[in-house]
């Protein structure tokens, strides 16, 4: 649907992400952002003076929309037009430098790391002095 098919009452109701939605979408090309919010702010009626208020929120809105991209030259244009190129590169100097780090990590067991082979003391002195006391007793002492 076209704006012009849209009545002031439509238009006035609608957030100004769908009206520069519509607006992108008509006129087929990026628009810097204030240009954007001066044909959104004109098709409902705002003053300058709003326009220049509300653009920091028209902004936060067309950032958080997914529809909306903003562009290397800041200009903004739907995102559907916009695709993004994935480029996979398999190095194999990278896939080899993987396989080796698996190949060392295998190497090192957990024991190879908690283990401490200068701390080679057997005995159980620590818990030599452990006394339990049963709650009974614990009154009785203090």
């Amino acid at each position: 649907m076209n704006l012009k098919d849209f009545t002031k009452e439509e238009l006035e109701t609608m957030s100004y992400d769908d009206i520069a939605y519509h607006l992108l979408n008509e006129k087929k090309s990026k628009m810097k952002i204030i240009d954007l919010f001066n044909e959104v702010g004109k098709l409902i009626g705002l003053s300058s003076a709003v326009i220049e208020e509300k653009i920091g929120d028209f902004f936060e809105m067309l950032t958080l929309d997914k529809r909306f991209i903003m562009l290397d030259d800041g200009s903004w244009d739907l995102r559907v037009r916009h695709a993004q190129k994935i480029v996979i590169e398999d190095d194999e100097e990278d896939i080899a430098a993987d396989e080796l780090e698996e190949n060392e990590e295998e190497e090192n067991t957990e024991d190879d790391i908690f283990y401490d082979e200068d701390d080679t003391d057997d005995s159980d002195d620590d818990l030599k002095d452990l006394v339990v006391i049963d709650e009974d007793d614990s009154d009785e002492m203090l």
